[in-house]
């Protein structure tokens, strides 16, 4: 794998928005975000396309994979952040220089529909990416907790997956060992087959979603979807994280309903990443181990940043 340097204040930030367009209140809140973080002693540069919607509802994949391609090969910039979801930053897949990336490592993050970017990065290149909170959010959050999260991982090359009220419990005992893999379930569900999709064998998945655009019957159909194209019967651990839906039907319900006791691998539970507020930082491509008879039952076990 490439691991991707740490930054240190002063460094530049590298803003591009590969899925939903930067339009209306996002405008301010961006600018807002960009105060935030040059206010840390840091320094953001905006990609070129950055507010474009050429499309009328994104803009185009093209100028999108632009955006990328660049923040890679600029040398002064040092970490790429992903300004929000929303639903198609796979429209930029075949049009990123994945041999620029590799070439020129270094962090890119987002989550939500993001992570559908940073798995085919990861998968594609060996670099490891990073399922964090967008840019925008650093505007939008109650509170900094998230952002913080951020630069305890970027700037100190922290390996701590805990947080406050992160609940870890166990869904079904045992021990594993593997590299992390995952994100937003619906989107990683779309990433099993067809010519952009991510390698499974001895993974520990993580997955999560948003009650509000997935109801348990999506999520039930994402994961037999998976199932049937034998995702379960490759990956080494299961790691589930927030979803809250109107009916009260929690994720880990969905989970065992579809898989019942067909695997051996354990499964665990946490609150502390996805469509929250309060989420920390989860590399693509480190190795983990979960171990189900600890307090925090999942560590990173090697470095996801120099």
């Amino acid at each position: 794998m490439l691991i991707p340097n740490k930054i240190k204040k002063g460094d530049i930030i590298g803003v591009v928005a590969p899925s939903n367009p930067i339009i209306g209140d996002n405008i301010k809140e961006i600018n807002t975000a960009k105060e935030i973080v040059e206010n840390d002693g840091f320094k953001v540069k905006f990609a070129k396309n950055l507010f474009n919607n050429k499309n009328g509802y994104s803009n185009s994949a093209k100028e999108k994979a632009q955006d990328i391609n660049e923040m890679f090969a600029d040398n002064d910039v040092k970490m790429i952040w992903c300004a929000k979801g929303g639903n198609n930053s796979n429209s930029v897949f075949e049009y990123l220089d994945y041999k620029l990336i590799k070439n020129n490592p270094k962090i890119i993050c987002g989550y939500s529909d993001i992570t559908s970017l940073t798995n085919i990065i990861t998968c594609k290149t060996g670099l490891v990416t990073f399922s964090s909170t967008n840019f925008k959010t650093i505007a939008t959050d109650e509170t900094d907790y998230s952002y913080k999260e951020v630069l305890k991982r970027f700037i100190e090359g922290s390996l701590e997956l805990r947080q406050e009220e992160s609940g870890y419990k166990t869904i079904k005992a045992g021990k594993a060992e593997g590299e992390l893999i995952g994100g937003n379930l619906t989107l990683i569900s779309n990433l099993v087959a067809g010519k952009y999709c991510i390698d499974f064998i001895d993974k520990i998945l993580f997955i999560e979603d948003l009650g509000f655009e997935s109801d348990p019957v999506t999520v039930s159909h994402c994961l037999y979807f998976m199932k049937q194209n034998d995702v379960f019967s490759k990956i080494k651990g299961l790691w589930i994280g927030n979803y809250e839906h109107e009916s009260k039907v929690g994720l880990e319900k969905i989970v065992l309903d579809c898989i019942g006791n067909d695997y051996n691998f354990p499964i665990i539970k946490s609150n502390n990443f996805g469509h929250i507020e309060k989420k920390t930082v989860i590399p693509i491509g480190t190795k983990a181990k979960i171990d189900t008879s600890k307090e925090i039952k999942i560590k990173l076990i090697e470095n996801c940043v120099l």
